[in-house]
């Protein structure tokens, strides 16, 4: 059965009534892989009927509010007896470091966020070299991209061999070209306008230049800032890719 992605957020932590942080949700054989877990998150995931409960694995790009700042409530919310008879073991892949910044979360929140060591794996990634992971049903490569010490692109290979590349937040480096080379979907941050770039951000061109080199298929533009509701961010993507370009929305729904 072919994959789904389904946006859940595509915006920033800047409020907005049609834009939630950036987050998305894959389905691939029979499990729910969430990817950054922004405020607004949890919602979302119900808003597609899916429960916290059946999601076996939250990979978090890096470690700022918009891509992690519902984390906590998200453990905290797991403690709660779940509505059906079984709940689903949570592993959180992140870059180095996530253990260091765990333990500093739990000196706020204590056990309201542990759960427990059955029921909840830790797999850090490197965040100076490429490194892979293999899961029972899909195997996971990452890069470390330019934005924070933690940060990571993440390549995702399903059971049919399809595969899905997210960015997180970054800015122009060879390791996310590299990361994205031949992917059937690239989703990738596009934060501003071309004309109002931001280091350690994209723009729509700096994406198109990057997923034309890397030979993408598809390519999913997300993570708007409020300057991009005003831009023609397709048409700015198009001047440096000529693959097909799509403007993540929430709760869009896509097939890997």
């Amino acid at each position: 059965m072919q994959s789904q992605i389904t946006i859940l957020g595509s915006g920033t932590c800047v409020p907005s009534l049609t834009r939630s942080p950036c987050s998305f949700l894959m389905r691939t054989s029979g499990e729910n892989l969430l990817f950054d877990c922004g405020p607004g998150t949890m919602r979302r995931l119900l808003e597609v009927d899916v429960s916290i409960f059946d999601t076996s694995y939250l990979f978090l790009s890096h470690f700022h509010p918009d891509h992690i700042g519902e984390l906590a409530s998200f453990l905290f919310a797991l403690k709660y007896p779940a509505p059906s008879a079984q709940k689903q073991p949570l592993t959180i892949v992140a870059g180095r470091g996530f253990r260091s910044f765990f333990e500093r979360l739990k000196s706020v929140y204590g056990n309201w966020i542990v759960l427990p060591p059955d029921m909840f794996t830790v797999v850090e990634l490197d965040t100076q070299q490429a490194d892979q992971h293999t899961f029972s049903s899909f195997t996971v490569a990452s890069m470390p991209v330019a934005h924070r010490p933690e940060s990571l692109a993440y390549r995702i290979v399903d059971a049919e061999n399809k595969t899905l590349v997210y960015s997180g937040d970054s800015d122009v480096c060879a390791g996310l070209t590299a990361i994205a080379a031949d992917a059937d979907l690239m989703i990738c941050e596009s934060a501003f306008p071309d004309d109002q770039k931001v280091d350690g951000h994209l723009t729509p061109a700096l994406a198109g230049k990057i997923a034309q080199a890397a030979g993408v298929k598809r390519l999913v533009l997300t993570h708007f800032y409020p300057a991009c509701e005003a831009a023609d961010i397709e048409n700015q993507c198009r001047s440096a890719y000529n693959g097909k370009v799509i403007i993540a929305r929430d709760l869009m729904t896509l097939t890997l």
